[in-house]
């Protein structure tokens, strides 16, 4: 009886997950150009509503990456006003004036700088 030949069977090997999965939708992750591009605006612009007034980005070795997404939800969300973050600001004021530990905070901060806690005025350097 003739021998029949076994079928070498192929080495097993994990599927490589294709981009898409990886990184969602192709074009979903923009350079700071294609971004900058995506608002009509100059990259330096750009780069400096990143810094004024939040929109969403990460500096990744050295170069900005942006989610269109999360750019996209910040065009959609209303920047607070001047009267909105005045009232926080306000909110906040007095807010630790009970705190028992606030004055050795405050006179750890004045040493560290080296000035020195005045009861009127303002505080003196230590070199006065």
């Amino acid at each position: 009886m003739p021998r029949t030949r076994r079928h070498q069977r192929a080495p097993l090997t994990q599927p490589q997950p294709s981009p898409t999965s990886v990184n969602g939708p192709s074009g979903e992750v923009l350079t700071l150009a294609e971004a900058a591009a995506y608002l009509r605006l100059p990259e330096v612009e750009f780069v400096g509503l990143v810094h004024s007034q939040g929109l969403p980005g990460r500096c990744i070795a050295g170069q900005w990456r942006f989610l269109k997404a999360a750019i996209q939800l910040w065009l959609a969300t209303a920047s607070p006003t001047w009267e909105m973050r005045k009232a926080a600001i306000l909110e906040l004021a007095g807010k630790y004036k009970d705190d028992p530990e606030l004055e050795q905070i405050v006179e750890q901060a004045y040493r560290r700088r080296r000035r020195l806690i005045t009861e009127v005025g303002s505080p003196k350097d230590v070199s006065d």
